[in-house]
């Protein structure tokens, strides 16, 4: 009896250590997955975490890149108003012809590479100012008196125009060679870039003095006074850049090329008697 309780009791007590083992196998097991658990959740969120930087970094680049280009192209746009302004009073202190594009890129501290970005000629520079001088052309000769004839309207919306550009006139006329709006391709267009600017807004103000008139004729005889109108431009900034062209005085005053201008308007109001 003695022999089976030894035996009884040393299974109960190997049973126990079992159980104990088989707890601690247990608890070292959940231990285990619990730190297998916890760097996993600290690697998930670590993972976030740089997901979450990276997408930040890439909204914060496209908002520089969205922003970029506007601060590119105010630039751009500041660095052409500058080589137009300084073109303009170079032309009207020391004349086209005496004016290279050396001088004006030096003169608005830029390089001779920068200035034919933006212009691949010295020629095509004084084409961007009469374009440039169109739209507010327009607003001028709609913004003259409603009784005036078309002529005036022209010439005063010419001088009023004229008036909002740095370089005034010299802005305008006396940049251009003695026939820079005579032939050629670009010149053409240029040319009829004006002429149509100039019709749009006599159109206008002949649709409120004439309102009976039909829309065809109307258009007509804008386009006809608008073309004269160019006609007479041309011809006062042809005399006034041929006058001393054999010399290398300084050119004539403004004042000249406006008194030019009204002699040329005076001959269209008259009707060339």
């Amino acid at each position: 009896m003695a022999e089976e309780r030894v035996v009884r009791d040393m299974r109960d007590a190997r049973g126990a250590q079992d159980v104990g083992h088989a707890q601690g196998v247990r608890d070292t097991q959940d231990r285990d997955a619990h730190g297998v658990r916890g760097a996993r959740d600290v690697r998930v969120a670590q993972v976030a975490q740089e997901v979450q930087v990276t997408r930040d970094e890439q909204e914060g680049q496209g908002a520089r890149e969205a922003r970029e280009p506007g601060r590119r192209d105010r630039k751009k746009a500041a660095t052409r108003r500058n080589l137009l302004r300084t073109a303009a009073r170079m032309f009207a202190d020391r004349g086209y012809q005496q004016t290279t594009v050396k001088d004006i890129a030096a003169a608005a501290g830029v390089t001779e590479r920068t200035f034919f970005r933006y212009f691949p000629s010295k020629e095509d520079l004084v084409f961007a100012e009469i374009l440039d001088f169109v739209p507010p052309l327009k607003e001028e000769i709609a913004a003259r008196p409603a009784d005036e004839p078309p002529y005036t309207a022209v010439l005063g919306g010419l001088f009023a125009a004229a008036g909002r550009l740095d370089g005034g006139l010299g802005i305008l006329f006396v940049g251009a060679p003695p026939r820079a709006l005579s032939t050629g391709m670009r010149r053409s267009a240029v040319l009829t870039d004006f002429e149509d600017g100039i019709a749009e807004a006599l159109a206008a103000r002949l649709a409120h003095r004439s309102p009976a008139e039909p829309a065809p004729a109307r258009a007509l005889r804008a386009a006809v006074l608008a073309r004269a109108s160019v006609a007479a431009v041309r011809s006062a900034l042809i005399a006034f850049t041929t006058r001393d062209a054999t010399t290398t005085d300084p050119p004539p005053p403004l004042e000249d090329f406006a008194a030019l201008l009204h002699e040329a308007f005076a001959v269209l109001r008259s009707g060339g008697e």
